[in-house]
């Protein structure tokens, strides 16, 4: 009896690039993904300065930690943020809530390239850039796969960014990625809508700086004033201060 061939299993990105183009998978973002106006980002670009990736989460005005209890070991752990306030901030930003968007993710476009998910994305640990809108854009759940882990699109998805609010990230590890974006040549595969050069144009998917996006900004400023006077003794005052400092919100 002949048994039959075992099947061949080659790396996923190369079987994929097989059936679809570059330029196919960015239509898909490009026709679907929604952008903060670069009006907010000048209103307020950090919103949530406080919070960073991995920094602990704490409750009763930051007067006591906050902690879940491990269901496995019974133990207390100090809860730690994840993508909560990232997200918060780009819901707000655009104009929506939360609940009224399912099936959508934050997705960050600077941070460390690593298709693995071994190294610590040191851009997003920081409180500068972790709720920075012009560092973040909101795609149909699926396609954040295609963000994560295909080097193409992250650098489009940069290049656009960066063209449409005049700045991108200047965190230490992501120098060698930015310098890789001023020799992109692949404009065959770039979004035709998507600006290659900074003010060009606007790309699809831009959300309006509205009264309400404006009432957010507004209330969020004053959150921060009033936690930097009155929040308890875990409240990161100098670092908050000094992500203010950076993009010079006052």
């Amino acid at each position: 009896m002949i048994e039959p061939a075992a099947i061949e299993i080659l790396d996923g990105l190369d079987t994929l690039r097989a059936v679809i183009g570059l330029r196919e998978i960015a239509s898909l973002i490009e026709r679907t993904a929604r952008w903060v106006s670069p009006d907010t980002f000048r209103l307020l670009p950090l919103w949530f300065p406080e919070h960073a990736r991995r920094e602990f989460f704490y409750k009763n005005n930051w007067s006591e930690p906050q902690m879940n209890k491990s269901r496995t070991s019974g133990n207390s752990l100090h809860k730690f943020e994840g993508n909560v306030h990232a997200n918060e901030a780009l819901t707000l930003a655009l104009g929506l809530r939360k609940k009224l968007r399912p099936n959508w993710s934050c997705c960050h476009i600077w941070g460390v390239d690593d298709a693995s998910f071994q190294l610590s994305n040191v851009v997003v640990m920081d409180r500068r850039f972790f709720s920075c809108v012009s560092n973040m854009v909101l795609l149909p759940t699926p396609l954040k796969a295609f963000t994560d882990t295909i080097p193409e699109i992250k650098a489009m998805l940069r290049i656009c960014a960066r063209n449409l609010y005049s700045w991108q990230c200047d965190h230490e590890s992501v120098k060698t990625i930015n310098a890789t974006l001023d020799k992109w040549a692949d404009w065959d595969s770039y979004p035709g809508s998507w600006p290659r050069k900074p003010g060009e144009k606007l790309p699809l998917g831009v959300a309006p700086l509205t009264p309400a996006i404006k009432a957010s900004v507004e209330r969020r400023k004053a959150a921060i004033r009033r936690d930097l006077e009155h929040a308890g003794k875990y409240y990161p005052r100098d670092e908050v201060k000094a992500a203010l400092d950076y993009w010079k919100i006052s």
